[in-house]
């Protein structure tokens, strides 16, 4: 019997139907969308079913009001392969005036231009990843991020963490993916990721909106971009890396080969953070690169964790991705908005967490133990800067940060004299 590991986005679709008449998780594929939403639903229509497909799709056509008919919350799984499910969904909300009707799942973003109605305030969106470490059960959980924000006095002192580097490396080369979870051996572990990315470069970034794509080409950028996770190259750079190994790619089916990644939820980019406290000039305000998931970064360079483990600096970079990934998850609740803060005078932070209340973190990535004081450092030179530029513009001061935090593939969390939190990866929890 195969049992079913709780997710922290459970009580977010719980809270969606209670307030709204439809909710839309989406997500990359093998995330767990589907299995999550079956939780929640009390009938459940299969888009994809190959018995039925045809079927549905005739009475989509005919009359797509028949296929909403069900014990509600009524689950419409890959609603996409029949558009006009939108718009049935959207209209029978509206005459039924009543929460929690329907769960739409799907695995490409909503294109505007197959629908007529956006679904403003019938239809709520909600964003879904592979799972984090703590929902693998790898994180003891021990460190709440809400607790940090709501209780900066808590004390974290001597809390450890089981994960080893060892741990770490692997989790990140096997990724969140649910399906990887059940494989018996660390083998079968490792080929799920290699599995997604060859049914992303082979398939789906050709059905995705029906350009018919080439596999070799949609590998060669995925294996560009993944070189240069978690930096803030620029698409031009990655273009010209591709261009080295491509013949005649234009910049324009480049880009094409981008926007259906980015529709697919492979590649998820962080924005930067650009607060007044320095001229614009001098902020950087590029994008860095990033997977929604670090083992499809692994798998594109055909890395393994035996590879990694003599690698660290390499590493360092998928360490980083799995943290940002683990932090949206983490910060759903808190409807959190993650960034970075990086100036020409290379001071860093490599996360900015927003949440809704206004309050913020600025958050250092450090695997090892001896980054720690270069990554404290980081932060507290930029609430200086905050502090700094609140002492001139007093009228319209800048909110100082309300946590400083570092990071880490270490073991032990504790609070710096100078009030910077350390906290192991392998402690986090939402």
């Amino acid at each position: 019997m195969k049992v079913y590991l709780k997710r922290i986005v459970d009580e977010e679709l719980k809270l969606r139907l209670e307030a709204f008449g439809a909710t839309l998780i989406v997500g990359p594929k093998w995330c767990g969308k589907t299995t999550t939403a079956e939780e929640q639903a009390n009938s459940v229509l299969k888009m994809q079913d190959p018995d039925m497909r045809e079927g549905y799709l005739v009475t989509a056509r005919t009359k797509p009001s028949l296929l909403l008919k069900g014990d509600n919350p009524r689950l419409i799984d890959e609603w996409q392969e029949a558009p006009v499910l939108w718009d049935a969904v959207r209209t029978a909300v509206d005459e039924r005036q009543e929460e929690g009707l329907f769960i739409l799942t799907g695995s490409t973003s909503v294109d505007d231009k197959q629908i007529h109605h956006t679904g403003t305030g019938r239809i709520s969106r909600l964003k879904m990843y592979p799972m984090s470490l703590f929902e693998s059960h790898e994180s003891n959980g021990q460190i709440s991020l809400r607790k940090l924000f709501d209780h900066p006095e808590v004390d974290i002192d001597g809390i450890m963490s089981d994960m080893k580097v060892e741990d770490l490396i692997f989790a990140a080369c096997r990724g969140g993916w649910p399906a990887s979870l059940r494989k018996k051996n660390d083998a079968a572990k490792l080929i799920v990721a290699k599995d997604y990315l060859r049914n992303v470069c082979e398939s789906d970034i050709s059905t995705v909106d029906g350009v018919t794509r080439n596999p070799l080409l949609a590998e060669l950028i995925l294996k560009s971009y993944a070189r240069n996770v978690s930096t803030l190259a620029k698409r031009s750079i990655i273009f010209k890396d591709v261009s080295a190994n491509a013949d005649s790619i234009s910049r324009s089916t480049f880009d094409s080969y981008l926007n259906a990644l980015e529709r697919l939820f492979v590649i998820e980019d962080v924005e930067a953070w650009c607060p007044a406290i320095r001229s614009a000039t001098t902020i950087r305000s590029g994008k860095k690169r990033e997977f929604v998931d670090p083992s499809i970064a692994v798998a594109a360079l055909g890395l393994s964790p035996d590879y990694l483990e003599k690698d660290l600096k390499t590493y360092g970079f998928i360490f980083e991705c799995m943290c940002i990934r683990d932090l949206k998850i983490y910060s759903q609740a808190l409807n959190g908005k993650l960034s970075y803060y990086h100036d020409r005078y290379d001071l860093e932070a490599d996360a900015v967490l927003h949440i809704s209340d206004g309050r913020y973190a600025l958050i250092e990535f450090k695997l090892g133990s001896a980054e720690i004081e270069e990554g404290a450092k980081h932060l507290l030179k930029i609430r200086d800067l905050v502090r700094g530029y609140n002492e001139k513009e007093k009228q319209v001061p800048l909110r100082e940060p309300d946590l400083l935090i570092v990071i880490t593939g270490g073991n032990m969390a504790y609070t710096r004299e100078d009030g910077v939190r350390v906290v192991p990866i392998g402690c986090l929890r939402d």
